[in-house]
């Protein structure tokens, strides 16, 4: 691995590590420890020398577990044979410190690059993706979970190769010698929300950190990073990053890959199926930051339209056919790229499994007037000729129950099959996301409400074109909820 040298060590006072390594300058320094240049002496080769530093006050006994990881991880690592992972030549304890041996790649790291340089293209953030993708699946495959992947830790040679450092401190999944201790281990901004939620961290915890570096790459910058450890965290946890510059399958593949929930995360064999059809070509789209949110606390999402490659052709291919072929063809851009890429993990009897009505509202529309917000209800019944001017709280009887919103821009054309298949799978996917109670799911159905055509095209010095796909659930069996069904943010 390679950074900014540091000083040189004072001449007469070189250091040798194993009675081999001459270390030569420090290269750069951080929570974990020091990393060095040094001299392999026996081969004669420069080398990067990873001195690992536990914070201070961490117990005596949670040391020695730390230790005895690091070391098995980092054996285990340099038998790892992938070209895009920095290698692992030795493991070296000695006075009472660990010292990892690798590879010395001179490159710059992602952070850098993105820094000095901007975002990068599309299809540079595919390839790399392609790399550090083939990178994690040698180490899941051997039993490792990196843990710590993230911009600082992806080095970017001048020839388009990538390679990912710093196994020091992965965890084996096959050892439960190796307790876990209470030391939060990886970078906050792309630890996964199943980490933060108390779980031990898997292979798809890496792929949730691959999205948020690929978004990174894409967007320039950390799609959860805050102004402390608390704002990032919740962001991890509440907020949904929203594309501004990817699109096709390459939003699919982000958008897939920060699904909150490991289940229904893509796995690296889906990522794989979408990367080959990303397209060449810069970023599209101005960058205008993370995404807002509505003040019931789940996120504004502003769907961007799709991205056409060529002439838009009518659509006669049924829905369902349209989502079986979501990972061999870049559709969508922006949020309907990642409804696309969830509803690839979806089983593919999910829409008959859970019932689905839509009902298009607004002037012209069947439903007159509907103005009930996220996480309010309604005392009657959707159907045709029906108005709501406004919603109740739901710790009364109610018929149904508002859960999630979705807003079209202006660029949207209004074709109604289109918005339809947007409306369900959004609907569904939302259904799924865990903010509804999971022992109720069988016994509700889900309502999706689209703008009717002439409110959709209202003249806006007149009134606010509907431009909201809006999500509300029911009774299966037509009876009042007693309550809400929605899980209670914190």
């Amino acid at each position: 691995m390679s950074q900014q040298p540091g000083p040189l060590v004072a001449p007469g006072s070189q250091r040798v590590i194993a009675g081999r390594y001459r270390v030569l300058n420090e290269l750069g320094r951080g929570g974990m420890g020091v990393v060095w240049l040094a001299e392999d002496t026996t081969i004669g080769r420069h080398v990067a020398i990873k001195e690992l530093h536990l914070p201070d006050g961490v117990p005596a006994a949670e040391r020695l577990v730390f230790e005895e990881r690091v070391l098995r991880e980092a054996r285990t690592a340099g038998r790892l044979n992938d070209p895009a992972v920095v290698t692992v030549y030795d493991v070296v304890q000695e006075s009472g410190a660990t010292y990892i041996v690798m590879e010395l790649i001179q490159a710059p790291t992602l952070a850098d690059v993105v820094r000095e340089r901007g975002p990068l293209k599309s299809d540079a953030v595919a390839r790399l993706a392609e790399q550090l993708l083939s990178a994690l699946e040698s180490a899941h495959q051997a039993g490792i979970v990196h843990r710590d992947v993230k911009p600082s830790n992806i080095m970017l040679a001048a020839n388009g190769r990538a390679k990912l450092t710093d196994f020091g401190i992965a965890q084996s999944v096959d050892d439960p010698r190796l307790t876990t201790s209470g030391l939060l281990i990886g970078s906050p901004a792309y630890l996964a929300p199943e980490q933060l939620r108390g779980e031990s961290a898997s292979a798809a915890s890496d792929l949730w950190a691959l999205g948020a570096v690929l978004f990174f790459a894409i967007e320039g910058y950390s799609p959860f990073e805050r102004a402390n450890t608390a704002a990032t965290m919740h962001a991890i946890l509440n907020e949904v990053p929203f594309l501004t510059r990817g699109s096709g399958a390459l939003a699919s593949v982000i958008s897939g890959l920060l699904n909150t929930h490991p289940q229904a995360r893509l796995t690296a064999a889906q990522v794989r199926g979408l990367l080959t059809h990303v397209q060449p070509g810069p970023p599209t789209g101005p960058h205008t930051g993370p995404t807002a949110m509505y003040p019931g606390g789940y996120p504004t999402m502003v769907a961007q339209p799709p991205q056409q490659q060529q002439p838009v052709r009518k659509r006669r291919m049924g829905w369902q056919l349209v989502l079986a072929l979501a990972s061999v063809i870049a559709l969508a851009g922006g949020v309907l790229g990642f409804m696309l890429a969830n509803a690839v993990n979806a089983p593919a009897e999910d829409e008959q499994a859970t019932p689905i009505t839509t009902f298009t509202y607004g002037a012209g529309g069947q439903v007159r007037e509907f103005e009930v917000t996220n996480r309010y209800c309604g005392v009657g019944v959707i159907q045709d000729g029906a108005s709501f001017p406004g919603g109740e709280p739901c710790d009364e009887p109610h018929a149904f129950e508002v859960y999630g919103y979705l807003t079209l821009n202006d660029d949207w054309d209004y074709i109604p099959t289109e918005l339809t298949a947007l409306g369900k799978s959004y609907c569904l996917w939302q259904f799924r996301s865990g903010q509804v109670e999971p022992g109720q799911l069988g016994r509700l159905s889900v309502i999706v409400l689209v703008p009717a055509k002439q409110a959709w095209e209202a003249d806006r010095e007149q009134g606010s074109p509907a431009r909201t796909l809006v999500c509300a659930l029911t009774s299966r069996d037509g009876s009042m909820l007693a309550e809400s069904h929605l899980v209670e943010q914190e």
